[in-house]
């Protein structure tokens, strides 16, 4: 991914790579993966935490105001509310005043795109890139003397199935609602049904399991879109392979999600034992609950039930959670915890880019 993101330019490389790992926190009323996004604009604009609370402010509110709506018809909505929330960060981090932010938000509308279909592709994190690099080019034209008529956002939040009327305007946090970190590197759907069946792997041998059933309602399975995955990127997507990682590793982290760990025998064997029933409706990732069962050989029946995954606003990850979380990401770099700061983050992400990139 990193080379293929070199064709963009700083922020947009950072973006797609950063996305591509699929460790992104997400903000679950809008369903948009915001710190990709309004971290790398802020870092490649040269600003600080008032650009990224500006962008992510943004991108929260368009984001809430698209909906579930926007998200179940297909959008992705981490570059539809993206592109404008980058181009808002981007122009804060410029200094620009009041008119040029609104003009930059309003150029960045004809990149405000993004589909699901893209999901267990590069173009998925190819895509997230586009909406930071157009962004930050927005943002430069509005600070040139670029003009646009400001009510094109408003139309284009209609055109794409968005609510005017939910737009939050009030003073109040930045990212109303907070963030959910994630646990596991993989679509924010399979935090939950992993989290449930790794609680269940120390209890069962895999070669004993006959079948896993795994009931949820129909809006917490919408990303996932393969089912028969055979690469790790589509393995991010897919529930029936997640529950199988989960009983397998444990802890699915990085190694779980390569293309030689999709097509292990076992995997590919649990993967096509898992039987899904969805119940109807729902208006979130989180709704309702998942309940699982898994059935051996022997008779035995092991269930699991959950509603909130760790990492969830309701229920925070631990500080173990977050040092396993932190070792994946940087297992085998040559960095040092006390480089892990703002003022050296742009310096470090050069580092681990192609040479051509940087």
């Amino acid at each position: 991914m990193a080379k293929l993101a070199s064709q963009l330019a700083a922020g947009g490389q950072w973006a797609a790579t950063g996305h591509v790992l699929d460790f992104d926190d997400l903000h679950m009323s809008s369903t948009a993966h915001v710190s990709v996004v309004c971290v790398a604009t802020a870092l490649a604009a040269g600003g600080g935490a008032r650009a990224y609370l500006a962008a992510a402010g943004v991108m929260a509110r368009l984001g809430t105001a698209l909906g579930w709506r926007h998200y179940s018809a297909g959008w992705h909505a981490t570059c539809t509310a993206g592109a404008p929330a980058s181009a808002a960060g981007a122009a804060v981090a410029m200094g620009l005043d009041a008119a040029q932010i609104a003009t930059a938000m309003a150029l960045a509308v004809p990149a405000a795109g993004g589909v699901q279909r893209a999901f267990g592709s590069d173009a998925k994190s190819l895509q997230v890139g586009f909406a930071v690099d157009s962004g930050i080019r927005a943002a430069r034209l509005a600070a040139a003397g670029a003009r646009a008529d400001l009510a094109a956002l408003d139309d284009w939040l209609v055109l794409v199935g968005g609510n005017p009327a939910a737009l939050d305007r009030s003073p109040g946090p930045a990212i109303p609602g907070g963030l959910a970190i994630k646990i596991y590197p993989c679509c924010y759907a399979l935090q939950r049904p992993i989290s449930a069946l790794a609680g269940l792997a120390d209890q069962v041998e895999p070669a004993a399991i006959r079948q896993i059933v795994v009931r949820t309602p129909e809006a917490t399975v919408q990303p996932l879109i393969h089912h028969r995955p055979r690469t790790g990127l589509e393995g991010k997507f897919s529930l029936e392979y997640a529950l199988a990682a989960a009983l397998l590793d444990r802890y699915p982290g990085f190694s779980s999600f390569t293309d030689a760990a999709v097509g292990r025998e076992d995997a590919v064997r649990l993967t096509r034992l898992v039987d899904v029933r969805l119940q109807p409706g729902g208006d979130g990732l989180l709704d309702g609950v998942l309940d699982a069962e898994v059935h051996t050989t022997g008779g035995q029946v092991l269930t699991a039930r959950q509603q909130f995954p760790p990492g969830s606003p309701a229920r925070p990850p631990s500080p173990a959670e977050l040092a396993a979380k932190l070792a994946d990401c940087v297992g085998g770099l040559d960095t040092e915890p006390a480089d892990w700061t703002w003022d050296n983050a742009a310096a470090l992400l050069r580092r681990f880019l192609p040479a051509g990139a940087r």
